[in-house]
């Protein structure tokens, strides 16, 4: 007989290594996991948590229907950092406590923001397809050393970009509404958005999306970028307006954009895919061994708190839980 049911969402739960989900086993948990792949709709989840004490999702909506529709739900575990997509008022309301797990991929997202921005900058997504097709092609590219990057959100992943430029001597720009101790010891400058779009040859988006962040990059900010600029998005897709930046590739003034993140999951097509400046991954940006492991535990961390009704390390709202 099972404690608890958990239903996780999240499609890279334990997939680096089966701890985490071993843990709520051992702790009498019934788990069901996501067959799909991929995030789920609302009836889809709501088909598979509408009895369970516990959720732990990725990428998936988190409707106030789907959160009405689990009388029993105690705990929304986000596998990762942004609950943009979780209705956190309903949960509230409903006394269902919603979590997350920040910091636990800081690292693997910049590491990724610097791969991006390394096949941009010296058009290695050209010369990889060329030289396979067995053309001698040496695109023309920009180097990183000694330029100047803008980082717009300088919280944890951001501070773990910031430390990965210093070892290419660039001058760090940082934008955000909190000025961090941290990021003035490693030499980053707080400067005005504007004033961080005009003097940036790079920028990399950490920002979480919210009311006053959705498309901050908009048609007049994007106006503003230095000629040749390169734009990282491992943060939310959503933080750029798309039709202005898709105009910006294709004239041009923007030498490349390299994203991992999507307003739906897998995306849905948009002209600006195809662009040849433009570098796509499958918000992979957390999907390393390491990163996996803590991401799970950490979630776990906060399920089972909840479960014993305790305190969970990560609470993002306020339930009783009593």
């Amino acid at each position: 007989m099972y404690k608890w049911k958990v239903v996780v969402t999240a499609v890279t739960f334990a997939k680096a290594d089966p701890e985490p989900l071993n843990r709520l086993k051992a702790i009498g948990c019934e788990v069901i996991t996501n067959s799909y792949g991929r995030p789920l709709t609302e009836g889809e989840m709501i088909n598979i948590a509408q009895d369970a004490d516990a959720l732990i999702v990725g990428n998936d909506k988190v409707t106030s229907a789907m959160i009405r529709s689990c009388p029993k739900l105690k705990v929304i575990a986000k596998h990762g950092v942004g609950v943009d997509a979780i209705d956190s008022k309903t949960a509230t309301e409903c006394g269902v406590v919603v979590t997350n797990a920040p910091g636990v991929n800081s690292h693997e997202v910049a590491d990724l923001a610097f791969g991006l921005l390394h096949m941009l900058s010296r058009g290695l997504y050209i010369a990889n397809k060329a030289t396979k097709e067995g053309n001698w092609l040496k695109p023309m590219g920009v180097g990183l050393w000694g330029k100047t990057i803008g980082i717009i959100g300088v919280g944890k992943i951001g501070l773990a970009a910031a430390y990965r430029a210093t070892g290419y001597n660039m001058k760090i720009l940082g934008f955000d509404c909190v000025e961090r101790l941290e990021a003035k010891k490693i030499g980053i400058k707080y400067v005005g958005l504007e004033e961080l779009l005009q003097q940036s040859d790079f920028i990399s988006l950490h920002l979480p999306l919210t009311k006053k962040t959705r498309n901050i990059l908009d048609q007049r900010h994007l106006g503003l970028l230095k000629p040749g600029a390169i734009l990282i998005n491992t943060a939310r897709s959503q933080l750029v307006e798309y039709e202005t930046l898709h105009k910006a590739l294709l004239d041009g003034r923007i030498r490349g954009y390299g994203v991992d993140v999507y307003d739906f999951e897998p995306p849905q097509l948009h002209p600006i895919f195809s662009l040849e400046n433009v570098i796509l991954s499958p918000h992979l940006g957390g999907t390393c061994y390491e990163s996996n492991i803590r991401m799970g535990n950490t979630a776990v961390n906060n399920v089972i708190a909840v479960l014993e009704t305790r305190t969970p390390p990560n609470r993002i709202n306020e339930v009783n839980l009593c």
